[in-house]
């Protein structure tokens, strides 16, 4: 078959129905019988084939279910780098009927316990060197690196039969994913295993996803767009998995430069660290075909200039967000010319429209909300009615992204609507000012946002890491030159660097936290 999007041959995945009319384990134990002796998954030294990964998982269920005392619908949180375990354990926790709860790596104090109190964890898998951080009360089992870890028990086959009536149902929740809080406390996006599987299907679709290729997996598991726009996506078409624990470019490069991974998914700031290191100059990436990119917005010059650099390598732009499982939309590789700041068109099981605050459609290449309404969809919230409601209104979701939609159906993101600064009673997009900002030489990185102002209600301030010798006033007057004066930012805040989670979204709220008394 050829693609219709890179126009490069593939290999069909399975069909349609066979996807989402299934569980998340189901589409692994589907691959393992079409494909049992494919390599499935490697890390580091350890490598599953396709038999052996559903053998495992089935183990692990039983161990949870048996071993653990666990019953259908409990909650099983797994706090650790990514790893075959971590896989693992959400696969297991998907046949055992359990819900499983991801939770950030990075995470401490407050914040962890606010999601093992929200999800009510009766167990958390941790990694060795994570688990002293998990608070008192909350039975805490090693996943891996231990004797008697998780991991470890595994390789002692055990029986599982799931009770078809419950834990085979596709209806039944499989996962609290929790969003990234970047504007509040996380919220638990009630996931079933039908609404995964739908968007499994959007995903292998929109992105070319082949059993052919050789996805290299770098971001973090916790998070929704690597679990389940690319690694659950290409386990079921039967791809061969590669999973290391961070994006680190030596690595990265080395894989590839090696022929083990010919695919990537990565945020901005990752492709922009690839693009600047060595072994880019000597052509350490050529062995790419397929370049995806999303959980943050690329700037556009930044994308200008690696399409420039990597001409044969089909780029695709994936936008979503956590509660529609996440990929909402695409633009591939085809659609990029004169749209590099389009985030494309609604993937197969997603319907988008751009609406009012009063949740009215409004016209094409006018700004408003987008909405969603999908099978890919959360349930709502875990434990808060009153944000579900707030979310769910007539039949749609309300995204909070500030979007147009033109004429052809491709939408662009304008900015989150928490995220729009009114400075004087007129509203400023942000990501308009970064644009501007990120073509200046002197910037590596930059983040607009909104400040308190006596004068302006808020001060259009942009925080900027710097590379090379620039001033404030440089890039006050250079934005000027290229923007109406009044988005010019009023002040310009140096840092080393910008506040990221783990998925390298920039944490705008602590922007504002930090430099909160300090516009003018």
């Amino acid at each position: 078959m050829t693609s219709a999007r890179t126009g490069q041959p593939g290999q069909a995945g399975p069909a349609a129905g066979a996807v989402r009319g299934n569980t998340v384990d189901g589409l692994v134990r589907d691959s393992a019988r079409r494909v049992p002796d494919r390599l499935a998954v490697r890390h580091g030294e350890r490598t599953w084939t396709y038999a052996e990964l559903d053998a495992a998982v089935t183990t692990g269920a039983a161990l949870l279910r048996e071993h653990h005392a666990l019953a259908a619908g409990d909650r099983v949180a797994t706090y650790a780098h990514n790893s075959d375990a971590y896989l693992l354990a959400f696969l297991a926790c998907a046949r055992a009927g359990l819900i499983h709860v991801p939770v950030n790596q990075n995470l401490t104090g407050e914040d962890l316990a606010h999601i093992l109190d929200d999800s009510g964890s009766t167990l958390v898998l941790a990694d060795p060197d994570l688990a002293g951080r998990v608070p008192d009360g909350f039975p805490v089992r090693a996943l891996r690196d231990a004797p008697d870890s998780f991991l470890t028990a595994l390789a002692e086959p055990l029986p599982f039969a799931p009770d078809p009536d419950s834990d085979s149902d596709p209806d039944r929740m499989a996962q609290l994913l929790y969003t990234s809080g970047t504007t509040a406390l996380p919220k638990g996006a009630m996931m079933t295993h039908r609404a995964l599987a739908h968007e499994y299907e959007s995903a292998i679709g929109a992105l070319d996803l082949a059993e052919g290729d050789r996805p290299l997996h770098a971001l973090p598991l916790y998070h929704s767009a690597q679990m389940h726009v690319f690694l659950l996506p290409y386990l079921a078409v039967g791809a061969r998995n590669t999973i290391v624990e961070a994006p680190v470019a030596e690595e990265l490069f080395d894989l590839v430069e090696a022929g083990e991974a010919d695919s990537l998914f990565a945020p901005p700031t990752v492709w922009i660290g690839l693009a600047g290191h060595p072994r880019f100059a000597a052509g350490g990436l050529a062995g790419l075909r397929k370049a995806y990119y999303g959980a943050s917005v690329m700037p556009v010059p930044v994308l200008e200039r690696l399409r420039e650099r990597l001409p044969g390598l089909a780029f695709y732009n994936c936008f979503g967000q956590s509660e529609i499982g996440p990929l909402a939309t695409v633009l591939g590789p085809r659609e990029h010319e004169g749209r590099s700041d389009s985030c494309g068109r609604p993937v197969r099981h997603v319907e988008a429209k751009v609406v009012d605050e009063d949740g009215a459609d409004v016209p094409d290449g006018t700004p408003g909300e987008m909405v969603y309404r999908s099978p890919q969809l959360c349930l709502g919230y875990w434990n808060d009615s009153a944000a579900t409601g707030q979310a769910f209104r007539d039949g749609w979701f309300r995204s909070g992204d500030l979007v147009v939609r033109d004429a052809e159906g491709y939408f662009t993101v304008v900015d989150r609507v928490k995220d729009v600064i009114n400075s004087g009673g007129v509203l400023v997009a942000s990501r308009q000012v970064e644009d501007v900002l990120y073509t200046h030489p002197g910037v590596a990185e930059a983040a607009v946002v909104g400040l308190p102002d006596d004068r302006w209600i808020e001060a259009v301030t942009a925080v900027v890491v710097p590379c090379g010798a620039v001033t404030e006033a440089e890039l006050v007057a250079y934005a000027r030159e290229r923007l109406a004066h009044f988005k010019a930012p009023k002040r310009v805040l140096f840092v080393t660097a910008l506040p990221r989670n783990a998925s390298g979204k920039i944490l705008k709220r602590e922007l504002r936290d930090r430099f909160g008394g300090r516009a003018r």
